[in-house]
């Protein structure tokens, strides 16, 4: 789906910017100027990141260290 028409920015292209280490808006903006022309965008842009650093987010397993009781 594109997100910015005016500078033909997909959901791909902010997947992939998350994948690559971007996690604001600012970011996203300064690599893909999006919200930068009209600003219809920036709203549905926004959403799409939130859900991508979402998804990104890995989930470490709980580790039990015994040493960390004896202290």
């Amino acid at each position: 789906m594109i997100v910015c028409v005016c500078n033909n920015v997909s959901e791909r292209k902010i997947r992939q910017a998350v994948d690559d280490g971007v996690t604001s808006m600012s970011e996203l903006r300064e690599e893909y100027e999006v919200g930068t022309c009209c600003g219809k965008c920036h709203s549905c842009a926004k959403q799409v990141l939130r859900e991508c650093l979402a998804d990104a987010r890995p989930t470490r397993p709980i580790m039990f260290h015994p040493n960390a009781l004896a202290a």
